[in-house]
């Protein structure tokens, strides 16, 4: 479980950004209010045919600039306030990147490493089909997220065109390209990073080519990002999963091919890392790239590297984000540095839409051209307000929102 309320933080983070915009208390009470909550009960028949019960969620925080969207996950520790919080931040994302989206977040309290295939295809069905009623390409579109995959994507897309008694592509992105997906979508999210990290060592005035990475986190996000980066030039030399970290390694892609092998990163010639020694090594870029409250303020004190690109959502505290204010590292906040999956998403699902196809170079361009554009719209927002990188992006996406609350009315 997390140290602290992801909720909490969600809350008091938007609280900052409405009382920098000046916006009214009316305002406040529609932007911290989710448009709608639902909670569904999600029977597993095993195997073995014992019947197991599982908590799922949906939660949809705003529709106000257009359909919501956000991710599903099957972690056991999800509960309803992290989902609302990981909501709120799509949110906020898709607005500050000028997505026509409103924020959305679910998934299923469950450890996806224990089901067998048959039942995780039979969970991720009837999950979709307990919240069949709120989905759907106009209204809230689903994608991967921790714990769950393109195979996840294409039952859920396969389940709801069933019921719709005709396929529907668009109802979901992340989904595999024979079934509509986008070419660049999985990697989408660690190059978005990448993107990140390089604009953020040229603020600081680093030089790129050499410059060293230590990523926490050797996922979906981890993975691509520290691919692209090495790509790029960098140098990653330290790289952790759930289990710890290690550096030593020759290259990124050795380490993958002996962690596809042998399900470890204890490759030969790598020396073992903890968690907190990867966090606190003296590197010029640290990103986290796992879970949420990685970077607190008991482990933020540590943190030598001189920029800070989050790749997981929420991994830092407010305690810990004051620490490093003070230390003067530059963060990169989740919102705008991992926001490459959710435009990757949006190509997809315009793609769908249009029946028509992009290649992979421009789907890499348009992304990098989003990135770009929102990055330094965030950087001169902070300069201009001399407010920190988190503030900047929260009151660009907060205001967007809150701008087209106030264009739509209230209604009745």
């Amino acid at each position: 479980m997390t140290t602290e309320s992801a909720l909490d933080t969600a809350r008091s983070q938007l609280r900052r950004a409405v009382d920098l915009l000046q916006l009214s208390e009316n305002d406040w009470q529609t932007l911290s209010t989710p448009r709608r909550i639902l909670e569904v009960a999600v029977p597993l028949r095993r195997d073995n045919g014992n019947v197991e019960m599982y908590k799922g969620f949906r939660v949809q925080y705003s529709t106000t600039r257009g359909p919501s969207k956000g991710g599903v996950r099957f972690h056991p520790d999800i509960d309803m306030n992290e989902t609302v919080a990981l909501a709120m931040l799509m949110t906020w994302k898709c607005a500050l990147t000028n997505l026509p989206y409103g924020g959305a977040k679910g998934g299923i309290a469950v450890d996806h490493h224990s089901l067998s295939l048959a039942e995780n295809e039979r969970l991720t069905r009837r999950y979709t089909s307990e919240i069949l009623p709120i989905i759907g390409p106009e209204r809230d579109i689903p994608a991967p997220d921790v714990g769950t995959d393109e195979r996840n994507m294409a039952w859920m897309m396969d389940t709801y065109s069933v019921n719709a008694g005709f396929s529907v592509p668009g109802v979901v992105t992340g989904k595999p390209i024979v079934l509509g997906g986008s070419l660049g979508r999985t990697s989408a999210t660690g190059d978005g990073v990448a993107i990140s990290t390089v604009e953020a060592l040229r603020v600081r005035g680093i030089n790129p080519e050499g410059a060293t990475v230590a990523i926490q986190g050797f996922g979906k996000v981890g993975y691509w990002a520290a691919i692209a980066l090495e790509n790029l030039g960098l140098k990653v030399i330290a790289i952790s999963d759930v289990n710890g970290g290690v550096t030593g390694f020759e290259s990124v892609s050795k380490l993958w091919a002996h962690f596809l092998e042998h399900k470890n990163l204890n490759a030969p010639g790598t020396q073992a890392l903890t968690q907190e020694e990867l966090l606190h090594l003296k590197v010029d870029v640290l990103i986290p790239a796992a879970l949420a409250d990685s970077i607190t303020e008991k482990s933020a004190p540590g943190i030598k590297a001189k920029i800070v690109v989050e790749g997981a959502n929420a991994p830092t505290t407010p305690g810990g984000d004051a620490v490093m204010s003070e230390n003067g590292i530059l963060v990169v906040p989740d919102i705008l540095a991992n926001s490459g999956g959710v435009i990757v998403s949006y190509f997809e699902w315009v793609q769908d839409k249009q029946n028509y196809f992009w290649t992979a170079d421009e789907v890499k361009q348009n992304l990098n051209d989003i990135m770009m554009k929102s990055f330094h719209e965030v950087e001169e927002m902070a300069t201009s307000n001399k407010v920190s990188w988190r503030e900047a992006a929260h009151m660009i996406g907060v205001g967007r929102v809150a701008e087209a609350h106030r264009l739509r009315g209230l209604y009745p």
